[in-house]
């Protein structure tokens, strides 16, 4: 049964191709034919019982928010005009900048393909990078990555420089290896104005660490979140979920963050894509759709969590995560209090209106500030009510559950690509959504990385 219609590229070679979502028995298919290479499909929801329905998820009208000043002209059209372009509809809510492509782990799963000797990029080089977003998307929500960013011993100076131009929210995106290993690391961080740790966390055993990470890593991951709690830093938990190695860990997962204390403020769920560095063959990829997941912590979590209790984001495209907010109480949680992170809070998430993506985009981000971040005077200061009420609002004493569905070759759908609002600052000063920038063909022949002038000087 044919569900609705869009356009994606050719896993082969890249060519823009239209594409159909097609429902067999309890599950949906994103169908698409190349002239040259053939049909392909890829599982992209499964309406199980007690999940929800592929078409009403995804129903969600938007008004959209085209980039004031494109940085590119349309020339070849989406997805080949990445900068943003005039037909971008989403505003960035979150930046990343790679500062290093260097890494102290060799993970066998890893969408940057981290672990090159390339050179860093300069202080100055990463300046102008923050300059650009800055210039393009106001006071966003930063995240510092790579690569590893704390291979870089200026990291400090760069979450200063982030701080001092005024991101909601500054952010790194870490292994944990030297904030487990290194005395007090996590609070010089914290003293250059660190405000939130994204955690990479797949697990409660270091058999899921061995699979995904190459190497035993559970117990220096303790250590880190030892020694952000104790410097004062908020940390998320992100977890990549793979079919068969981790997906019945969700449960113990969730148990297990929020044992760790209010610190944590909460657990994101990646379901594995194949872009970058993957030890499968991306047509035989151990995925796990959004619904399928949401029915896995259900069961696993004993109903502390439950399907209805997840929200379609109201930010970037439906299809692309899900997420909900708790009251913490002890070490369960009651609930649910509404929805989370690109969900913008409660109200928006349930609004009978047809959104404006602008306002979205500026009520996610401060809601994402607020609760990712440790608790914090500046908080005090935003400059509108909707932040101020975040800052006051008891947002330490929540919990945010979140997943998100990257798109690789063969699950990229274009409309999905146009709502995006997590942009990589390319070397070279554009703005590219991170499905884009990271994405490969079968042949691993990238469609953005790697392509711009890497020691390009932004504009």
């Amino acid at each position: 049964m044919l569900l609705s219609q869009t356009q994606s590229l050719c896993p082969v070679c890249l060519r823009l191709v239209d594409a159909s979502y097609i429902k067999e028995g309890d599950t949906v298919y994103l169908r698409k034919h190349c002239p040259e290479h053939g049909m392909f499909q890829v599982p992209a929801w499964k309406e199980e019982k007690g999940a929800p329905e592929f078409l009403a998820w995804k129903k969600s009208p938007r008004i959209p928010a085209y980039p004031a000043e494109p940085a590119v002209p349309g020339r070849l059209g989406c997805p080949y005009d990445c900068g943003l372009c005039p037909e971008h509809a989403q505003h960035t809510c979150t930046g990343l900048v790679e500062v290093t492509m260097r890494c102290s782990l060799g993970c066998p799963v890893c969408y940057a393909r981290a672990g090159s000797s390339s050179d860093d990029p300069s202080l100055e080089h990463v300046q102008k990078q923050l300059d650009t977003l800055f210039r393009a998307s106001g006071p966003c929500n930063v995240q510092l990555s790579g690569g590893e960013p704390t291979e870089r011993d200026d990291l400090p100076d760069i979450i200063r420089m982030a701080r001092a131009k005024g991101f909601a929210l500054v952010q790194v995106n870490t292994n944990g290896l030297r904030l487990g290993t290194e005395q007090g690391y996590a609070a010089r961080l914290r003293a250059a104005g660190l405000d939130s740790v994204y955690l990479q966390f797949d697990g409660v055993d270091d058999g899921v660490f061995r699979t995904l990470r190459g190497r035993d890593c559970l117990e220096v991951k303790n250590a880190a979140l030892r020694a952000c709690g104790e410097a004062g830093l908020g940390v998320v938990l992100v977890c990549t979920l793979a079919r068969g190695v981790n997906d019945h860990q969700a449960g113990d997962l969730l148990r297990f963050a929020l044992s760790q204390g209010e610190h944590v403020r909460g657990l994101h769920f990646q379901p594995v894509s194949s872009f970058g560095r993957f030890p499968w063959d991306m047509s035989e990829a151990p995925r796990i759709t959004l619904p399928e997941l949401m029915l896995a912590l259900e069961r696993q979590s004993g109903g502390m969590v439950r399907a209805s209790h997840f929200h379609a984001p109201s930010c970037e495209h439906p299809l692309c995560s899900f997420s909900a907010v708790y009251a913490r109480a002890g070490q369960a949680l009651e609930g649910p209090l509404g929805a989370a992170c690109c969900s913008g809070g409660t109200g928006l998430a349930r609004s009978p209106r047809v959104l404006d993506n602008a306002e979205t985009s500026r009520i996610s981000r401060a809601f994402t500030a607020a609760h990712w971040s440790s608790p914090r005077a500046e908080q005090a200061s935003l400059n509108d009510d909707f932040s101020r009420f975040l800052a006051t609002s008891g947002a330490q004493k929540r919990f945010t559950l979140s997943a998100m569905a990257f798109q690789d070759a063969l699950s990229v759908d274009i409309e999905r690509v146009r709502g995006c609002c997590i942009h990589v600052v390319s070397h070279d000063g554009r703005l590219i959504p991170f499905c884009l920038h990271n994405l490969t063909s079968f042949d691993n022949v990238p469609l953005y990385r790697g392509k711009d002038a890497e020691k390009g000087t932004p504009s």
